[in-house]
């Protein structure tokens, strides 16, 4: 069967492509390779997934249309989308809304042009994002909550997404998924991620940036139970014309500063604090409800943070090279 995945070269669509690639199916993969981060860690990621005959790499811009009427015409008989590019960042969404605008509205309004063209299309899956639930209070988040008061500029674009995609399932009887990732973390994940940059910048004995107070924590997600759960979604499709979102994660948040500690343990260093107020951008805590994905598919999430610390930084020591003494 043919894939496609949009953002191959990005943390989900890596270990996604990958998971697809080890059990036989062809990928074609689709990024831009911008620079919100390095492009190195996103070349190394290609460059493993090259490895294999099944997968296949397009440099394209989604919000240039011509690529993908390009890819269209190459390839017909696409089974399936897994639609993972996109801007990320909460704060930098606050710095330039344009990038994210374009990235995230016009990049997967082209994903939805392109897919209602594949005459044997089964499933279009994509990311959205917690970040939807907004300013919403009530714990844990559930699907059925309101989510029209998001804090953020990224998450109004995320949004967005979920809405035009139910308009194009209405439209065209596209069946999609738009799954709610929440916190995802492990090996060959993204540097602008608070534990990423936690474990860099307590490797080389930098300040470790806090924000205020004690109860802000995440729904952290590993990546593996993530990816088990997005191919489980994709081969229970919605009915033709429909669309729904489901909450992908741990089910269980835990204090940042749980987390700090946790990276300290394992690096073998102690952590040089330093707090700020939080921004008003940035959700105090977030908590996944997913009863819904549980009673769609039977997935859970099978990963303790503990455990997938351990994990993250094992592959941290030795990407980054670090010897590190305390």
């Amino acid at each position: 069967m043919t894939f496609l995945v949009t953002g191959a070269a990005g943390f989900v669509g890596y270990h996604v492509s990958r998971a697809l690639l080890e059990r036989g199916e062809r990928v074609i993969g689709v990024d831009n390779l911008n620079p919100y981060y390095s492009p190195a860690l996103k070349q190394a990621r290609l460059e493993r997934l090259g490895q294999s005959s099944g997968f296949v790499f397009h440099h394209l811009d989604l919000t240039n249309p011509d690529g993908l009427e390009t890819l269209a015409a190459q390839e017909p008989d696409i089974r399936g989308i897994f639609h993972f590019a996109a801007q990320a960042g909460v704060r930098y969404s606050m710095r330039d809304p344009y990038v994210f605008a374009d990235s995230n509205v016009l990049g997967h309004v082209a994903v939805l042009e392109f897919a209602r063209k594949l005459k044997r299309l089964d499933h279009l899956v994509y990311a959205s994002s917690s970040s939807v639930y907004g300013r919403n209070t009530s714990m844990p988040f559930r699907e059925t909550d309101r989510v029209d008061e998001p804090g953020s500029f990224y998450a109004v674009t995320k949004r967005a997404g979920e809405l035009a995609s139910s308009t194009y399932s209405h439209l065209y009887g596209l069946p999609q998924t738009g799954l709610r990732f929440f916190t995802v973390y492990g090996p060959w994940g993204r540097p602008d991620m608070a534990y990423y940059s936690f474990a860099r910048a307590i490797a080389q004995g930098e300040d470790v940036t806090l924000y205020e107070g004690d109860g802000l924590a995440r729904d952290f997600t590993y990546i593996a139970d993530v990816v088990a759960g997005v191919l489980a979604v994709f081969e229970r499709p919605p009915a033709a014309g429909e669309a729904r979102v489901l909450n992908i994660g741990n089910h269980r948040p835990e204090s940042v500063r749980y987390l700090v500690s946790l990276l300290e343990a394992e690096l073998g260093r102690k952590a040089n604090l330093r707090l700020l107020p939080r921004p008003q951008a940035d959700v105090e805590k977030t908590w996944a409800s997913i009863d819904a994905i549980q009673s769609l598919t039977g997935w859970h999430p099978t990963t303790v943070l503990e455990e997938g610390v351990q994990r993250f930084v094992s592959w941290f020591r030795t990407y980054e090279k670090l010897t590190i003494n305390a």
